[in-house]
């Protein structure tokens, strides 16, 4: 961009400045704004004019702007603060509260999203007091939050406030009693049951906080709970409050919360005066408040857009029949679906069901008629077999949605058939991956890749379910393929011993073969795959990173045999490939984190975060520093291994040591994963990255679609 000249003929196609305002104003909204501020703006005269626009000024993204320095954000705010009118810096957490407060000086800021950031009570405070035309906030409330130092200049701005997101992780009411204009109100539950000396938390909130106001103008409730009895203790404290008197309207309503999580008579009422005065466009309820079919029935909906019924153990005809189908809504409006963890909602009644009955085709046909518009849909954690026949199976009608954009399924719903004992067991791909001809050779281990229009390895069978699913849905950009019993070693929802479930049978069908299909999803841009045992020798991810150049987040947890990584080869060619994946999460109990894997992912020059989670692993620490010195833009990396302590220890304070001056959102954690201390040693890890890639879960319909920014 530098060596651009101002005087560019517009009929040059060799230079950007050949082309017209529209169109460079359109690729700099591409540019992150430090860049664009303090880098291209200094270029020539017609660049500083077009980074001055008022498009590329009104909203200002920081989030995961990882080379954000103190220096620059203050720079930033120097020079255009005053035009800021919406700033996310969300996930910021290397800033230090002073820099944050440079905010204040955004005086016509109306949406700020500060989760993930440092701030005290006083900075707070002060920040807000200057920022009279605030109308959205996002913040954390972390422990030694004090609402008494909060001016009155402040609680003014906060009472104009009509939009609020708290992330808590200490147990308070936050601001929220000084919001009486809230319409939607946003909590995250992340208080640990213990301080850091050890001590018990009690859920109990201040006597002074306790004055909570009716919020008569809310329209949307959502809180989501972390794993912890204290979180529940106080969100029952934010619950009564709605149930005195709910919001008439009040049309999303939702509640995610990993477990049980008990009745109470606050809550029955609350959902009492719901069924009464609201329709609502989102729901999601705690599992144990649906399992009663009389809820169901008297709830209203308007044109829904989210529903969730995760982990309810309610059949098909109470959840589809009476809810949807016999309410008589009109579904085409619903654009997200969680159905994660519903072993029973595609059976046709609530009898015992054991994991090898097949699903209800009719039913499954009704929902997908139903649901046409859907484009979230999330089927995972639940054994759905379909049974012999045309058009039965569970893939063929769900080739219908071709809305879809993200979709969850287990591993053996995508299997063809079921396994049968005369069948001839499946052979190696590497037995199959190519014609050899007329007498030809094989050579292992050196593939070639004819171009990124080709698939290597085993080419998918056009036959397949799974191959024409995926060829009915071309624009999908998030696919997670996950075994019924898949258990991982760092859960994010449920708790981390559990026990270890094998592969569903119906899973050892699927292998290379259906990996490979995944290729023709040219649009992709996430993907988890987690426990397939038929995966041989992985040469199904070449085909994925030779064809999905969008790829961006890969998440694979153990796939063919536990005891022995036989894809290690295909899965280095296949990050040769991955220009563009940014975050990489590898869990498998035997995994060797060799100069091999290491030179392999070297060649992902935009990667980010790294997570490796395997029980009885190794590494090299030479490998990991040489790996960090290749690439520049790694800002995360999680290891959690077989080594020892002091092996560990030794070599995160290398990296922080190396690295850490000249990266300074770094974040390194280096632990045995079986060790006792280990969840002490991830408390201080900053949510953003624990949320996202270091703990699993399934991310697809876990929320209404722009529920926030």
């Amino acid at each position: 961009m530098a060596s651009v000249g101002e005087d560019s003929g517009a009929g040059d196609g060799a230079h950007l400045l050949g082309f017209s305002d529209e169109i460079l104003l359109h690729i700099l909204r591409h540019v992150p704004s430090i860049d664009l501020v303090l880098s291209v703006r200094r270029v020539c005269q017609r660049l500083s004019a077009l980074c001055g626009d008022r498009s590329l000024t009104h909203t200002v993204l920081l989030q995961k702007d990882y080379e954000a320095t103190e220096d620059k954000v203050k720079q930033l705010v120097r020079v255009i603060g005053h035009e800021v009118q919406q700033l996310d810096m969300t996930g910021c957490y290397w800033l230090s509260g002073a820099t944050v407060e440079h905010v204040a000086r955004c005086h016509r800021l109306v949406k700020v999203n500060l989760a993930g950031c440092h701030l005290t009570s006083l900075r707070l405070s002060k920040m807000l007091s200057a920022l009279p035309l605030l109308r959205s906030l996002a913040i954390d409330v972390s422990p030694g939050f004090d609402a008494s130092q909060l001016s009155s200049e402040c609680k003014a701005t906060l009472s104009r406030v009509r939009e609020l997101k708290q992330t808590l992780f200490t147990p308070s009411y936050g601001v929220v009693p000084c919001c009486s204009s809230l319409e939607k109100l946003l909590l995250y539950f992340e208080i640990l049951d213990r301080s850091r000396e050890g001590a018990v938390l009690s859920g109990q909130l201040l006597v002074g906080q306790s004055n909570v106001p009716r919020y008569q103008s809310l329209r949307v409730f959502y809180a989501r709970l972390a794993p912890g009895y204290i979180n529940q203790e106080v969100v029952r404290l934010y619950l009564a409050v709605l149930s005195d008197r709910t919001p008439e309207n009040l049309h999303a309503f939702l509640i995610s919360v990993p477990g049980t999580f008990a009745e109470s008579g606050a809550t029955k009422n609350l959902l009492d005066s719901m069924a009464r005065q609201v329709a609502l466009d989102a729901l999601q309820l705690p599992r144990s408040w649906l399992n009663g079919s009389a809820l169901l029935q008297q709830l209203r909906f308007r044109k829904p857009v989210h529903v969730s019924f995760s982990r309810c153990a309610l059949s098909g005809s109470h959840l589809l029949h009476r809810l949807l189908d016999g309410g008589g809504h009109d579904l085409c409006s619903l654009a997200s679906l969680n159905l994660s963890g519903c072993a029973h909602c595609l059976s046709p009644e609530a009898l015992p069901r054991k994991a090898e009955d097949d699903i209800d085709s009719t039913l499954l046909e009704a929902l997908v008629t139903a649901c046409g518009q859907l484009r979230h849909l999330n089927l995972s954690a639940a054994h759905h077999h379909s049974a012999e026949g045309p058009g039965r199976h569970l893939c063929q009608l769900l080739a219908n949605l071709r809305h879809l954009r993200s979709l969850a399924l287990p591993v053996c719903s995508v299997a063809d058939s079921a396994p049968r004992a005369d069948r001839a067991p499946a052979q190696p791909a590497a037995m199959h991956a190519a014609p050899r001809g007329f007498g030809k050779k094989v050579r292992l281990g050196v593939p070639t890749y004819p171009g990124p229009g080709s698939c290597p390895g085993p080419q998918p069978q056009p036959a397949s379910v799974f191959w024409s699913l995926l060829k009915s849905i071309p624009f999908l950009e998030r696919l997670e393929l996950i075994g019924s019993n898949f258990s991982s070693a760092m859960p994010r929802n449920e708790p981390a011993i559990r026990n270890s479930l094998p592969p569903c049978s119906r899973a050892q069908s699927v292998g290379d073969s259906e990996v490979a299909a995944i290729g023709q999803l040219a649009f992709l841009r996430h993907l988890t795959l987690a426990q397939l045992p038929s995966v041989l020798t992985g040469s199904g991810l070449v085909c994925i990173g030779v064809q999905c150049q969008q790829l961006q987040s890969l998440s694979l947890a153990n796939l063919g045999m536990l005891g022995k990584v036989g894809y290690m080869a295909a899965l280095a060619d296949m990050l040769r490939h991955c220009s563009r994946l940014r975050d990489l999460r590898l869990e498998q109990p035997y995994f060797s984190a060799n100069a091999q894997f290491f030179q392999a992912l070297s060649q992902c020059s935009a990667l980010q975060r790294l997570c490796l989670v395997s029980r009885s692993g190794t590494m090299q620490p030479e490998a990991v520093l040489a790996f960090m010195d290749r690439c520049l833009h790694v800002i995360m990396c999680h290891m959690f291994t077989g080594e020892s302590l002091a092996t560990c220890r030794s070599l995160q304070q290398s990296l922080l040591r190396s690295f850490q001056a000249k990266r300074p959102a770094l974040n390194v954690v280096i632990f045995p994963l079986l060790h006792e201390g280990l969840a002490d040693a991830i408390r201080d890890v900053p949510l953003m990255h624990l949320d996202e890639i270091t703990l699993f879960k399934s991310r697809v319909a876990e929320e209404p679609p722009n529920l926030w920014w």
